[in-house]
């Protein structure tokens, strides 16, 4: 976890060395638009074409159904 101070804009793995921390956000880039994101959740224009499954019980939609808790295949 690392923390990024907003008074100076140093970043540190402690919080307790920076004068105002705030914990920064995991990111990853996406494997479809390149975009860095820390939301779970992003769909990009490229994507939505390999969309293949969607959650029973959440409506959540993403390309593996591994990613899902109770996938079902998007009839086309």
């Amino acid at each position: 976890m690392t923390y990024i101070c907003t008074t100076c804009g140093k970043e540190a793995s402690d919080n307790g060395h920076l004068c105002n921390p705030v914990e920064t956000a995991e990111t990853v880039k996406c494997e479809y638009c390149g975009k860095e994101t820390s939301n779970p959740r992003h769909v990009c224009k490229p994507m939505v074409g390999s969309l293949g499954y969607t959650c029973n019980r959440c409506g959540r939609v993403a390309t593996k159904s591994e990613l899902l808790c109770s996938p079902v295949p998007l009839t086309p």
